[in-house]
């Protein structure tokens, strides 16, 4: 039963693998504010990566060693994050004057109660949490678990680099890592907030209460999308489509008979996924939605959210109380900052 690698001494390039690209951060402190030292973020070929599931490390390890070359990265060392969805969290009483070993051998013992695959199979880690407990000999243990073959697949990708893998993450926890570098842009009394992820082929919605991740849905649903319909209502091929998207180079009608169609899914998408988070908790409202991912600046996209759920709606900007080192082109690293909390929240783990 390997153990997730979670720690570290040196510092870590916050590397993100999405379907689209690889975007490499590296952080540093200086007279106690954060510094962006590094990015780079390198297109990956259509297919390398579908639903988060790597299928070529090839391509992927390809992609993030010419990230390397394109900036002069400080760290040989990555941290990397393992999808949500991958991933099994529970929360375990232990007696509270047991070591890890201890506790890990405990695990393995009792791990048909929380393992529903073969023990050889699975990466685990367990973190014991401030909770107090009403009995003071026990605490609460926070179980992480995977398969071996998620963890493996990355660090296999990492490696072909020439990059060294030091920390496996939790999507989720990255997340929430990098949330707390911009709570305070958030209105004052804001508890329960939604950040709404809106990728190239997924849409994630997870919920945070007191700055915990709570809960979190993904659909098969994102900015491909939008691609997909230029290219039927124009005519194009799939890249001159995605090529005009970017560059903005499309007829006039492309407000009402395209994007304003796509804006009305992302709206649905939205509105369905709060209706699965109300009828599946105890609670029956938010207070704010971030808006997250490589679709957040598309123009009009987060008015319209706000119109249309009747919550105020915020772009998610990790990066937006940083300073910048003269390697990093300031202009594209502030239009890719909604898509930039998974890569934040792993640079982050350098400081742990």
């Amino acid at each position: 039963m390997p153990r997730l690698y979670n720690k570290s001494k040196d510092g870590v390039i916050g590397v993100d693998i999405s379907s689209t690209s690889v975007k490499l951060l590296e952080f540093s402190v200086r007279n106690n504010e954060y510094w962006v030292e590094n990015y780079a973020v390198i297109p990956l070929p259509e297919g390398s990566v579908i639903e988060k599931n790597i299928l070529n490390t090839e391509n992927v390890g390809d992609a993030i060693a010419k990230a390397l070359d394109f900036t002069s990265f400080r760290s040989r060392y990555a941290a990397i994050a393992i999808p949500t969805s991958m991933v099994i969290t529970k929360i375990i009483e232990m007696d509270t004057d047991m070591h890890d070993d201890e506790r890990e051998v405990q695990i393995r013992m009792d791990a048909e109660q929380y393992i529903p695959f073969p023990l050889d199979d699975v990466s685990l880690d367990f973190e014991v949490l401030p909770d107090r407990l009403s009995l003071p000999n026990r605490v609460n243990v926070l179980l992480v678990l995977t398969r071996v073959e998620n963890v493996e697949i990355r660090r296999e990708a990492i490696e072909l680099s020439g990059l060294v893998p030091k920390i496996a993450d939790v999507e989720n926890f990255a997340i929430e890592n990098a949330f707390q570098l911009f709570t305070d842009s958030i209105p004052m009394g804001t508890k329960t907030i939604a950040i709404l992820d809106v990728g190239h082929t997924m849409t994630t919605l997870s919920v945070l209460q007191h700055n915990k991740i709570i809960y979190n849905r993904e659909q098969i649903f994102g900015g491909k999308q939008l691609t997909n319909d230029i290219q039927r209502h124009y005519g194009l091929s799939f890249e001159e489509a995605e090529r005009a998207k970017k560059t903005h180079v499309l007829p006039d009608d492309y407000d009402s008979q395209v994007l304003q169609p796509f804006l009305e899914s992302v709206i649905q998408q939205a509105s369905r996924s709060l209706q699965f988070f109300f009828s599946s908790s105890q609670y029956h409202d938010i207070d704010h939605i971030l808006l997250a991912g490589g679709c957040a600046n598309i123009q009009g996209l987060s008015r319209l959210l706000q119109q249309k759920l009747n919550y105020r709606v915020t772009i998610a900007n990790p990066i937006l109380h940083m300073r910048f080192s003269s390697n990093v082109d300031i202009q594209k690293i502030k239009n890719d900052a909604p898509s930039l909390m998974v890569a934040s929240g792993l640079a982050l783990r350098s400081f742990d």
